[in-house]
């Protein structure tokens, strides 16, 4: 595992896999929400957006946070194993509002530099909000990401679907970093 697309609903507990499985690997995290969004809620164009991403993939080792399925093109050409954080919905539902929550009653800036935080309007009033979103999108996205792990599109991607939290804790006691290699060239044996 070198290059990795970790994927799932709002709210699954993707962001929280990357960041402890890049930290545990030593590689590279990337968000795909920061890269998107600007200041102000001000969307990245794609041109840019999938340029940021090749830049990003093109590199030996790295964390991938995020869905984006347009942006699926180019993540994919390198990547070699995505992991989808796949829990049940209500366990979904409660870790989105949850995070929602945690962001806007602090103001918390969610993006580093974009002055963009949660407002009560766009957590609950909004038709961007990400309660609606993952509402919405749940039952969609575990059938596409079923699909797509079926798909003979993909022969070079290793699936890992993480169906609880014991499951996602399991795999990451097992994701050891090979002893021989710095960080910077860190591989790793599962």
């Amino acid at each position: 595992m070198e290059r990795i697309n970790v994927i799932g609903t709002s709210g699954s507990g993707k962001s929280t896999l990357s960041k402890q499985l890049a930290a545990q690997l030593g590689y590279p995290y990337h968000e795909i929400d920061a890269l998107f969004w600007k200041p102000n809620w001000t969307q990245t164009p794609d041109s840019e957006l999938l340029d940021k991403i090749a830049d990003i993939t093109h590199q030996p080792y790295w964390v991938l946070d995020g869905n984006y399925s347009r942006t699926e093109p180019v993540k994919w050409q390198h990547v070699d194993t995505i992991i989808w954080v796949d829990y049940s919905f209500p366990r979904t539902f409660y870790q989105a509002l949850k995070r929602a929550l945690s962001r806007w009653l602090p103001g918390k800036e969610l993006w580093p530099g974009t002055g963009n935080k949660e407002t009560l309007g766009n957590l609950l009033l909004s038709k961007d909000s990400i309660l609606l979103w993952t509402l919405r999108n749940y039952a969609k996205n575990r059938r596409r990401y079923s699909a797509l792990m079926q798909s003979p599109d993909y022969p070079h991607i290793r699936f890992v679907r993480l169906r609880s939290p014991a499951e996602t804790q399991a795999f990451l006691n097992a994701v050891q970093p090979d002893q021989h290699a710095d960080s910077k060239d860190a591989s790793c044996s599962l």
